[in-house]
């Protein structure tokens, strides 16, 4: 068992897995506290593994790190994502297809590329709008263009 538990810390970049061992979650920073999260589902070797704001509490550069692996578990290890997430440059990162829902109610799916491009509901167009753009100037085209 000790030996699946390394090789799962391995596969999530804590190397080497055997100075995680004994930590505590105190111990360990918000990114290798998800790092272990996950080894702690791959693990199980499931085809689909549900990530309910997996990285909404990480700075960026830790939440490209989490999406990275994510990416490479995806392709690697052939698993499936059910992402549940409010933060849209995430789902850009991370979604093949997309579900939005507004009061518990899906009130559009598509393709990510399609629902980017061409949001079907006034509601998917006030959250692409809403969401942060590092350029300002990138910004008002995409407002723009939403409407």
């Amino acid at each position: 068992m000790l030996a699946k538990v390394k090789e799962a810390l391995e596969i999530v970049d804590l190397k080497p897995a055997e100075h995680f061992l004994e930590r505590y979650p105190h111990q360990l920073s918000g990114g290798q506290r998800q790092r272990v999260l996950i080894a702690r589902a791959v693990i199980l070797k499931p085809s689909i593994i549900i990530a309910d704001e997996a990285v909404s509490a990480l700075d960026v550069s830790v939440k490209a790190g989490i999406i990275n692996l994510l990416n490479t578990l995806r392709s690697e290890l052939n698993i499936g994502y059910l992402f549940i997430t409010h933060d849209l440059p995430v789902v850009k990162k991370v979604a093949d297809f997309v579900y939005v829902m507004k009061s518990g109610q899906v009130v559009e799916k598509a393709p990510k590329s399609q629902l980017f491009s061409a949001p079907g509901t006034d509601y998917t167009r006030e959250l692409l709008a809403a969401a942060p753009v590092p350029d300002p100037a990138r910004a008002k085209d995409w407002i723009r263009s939403a409407s």
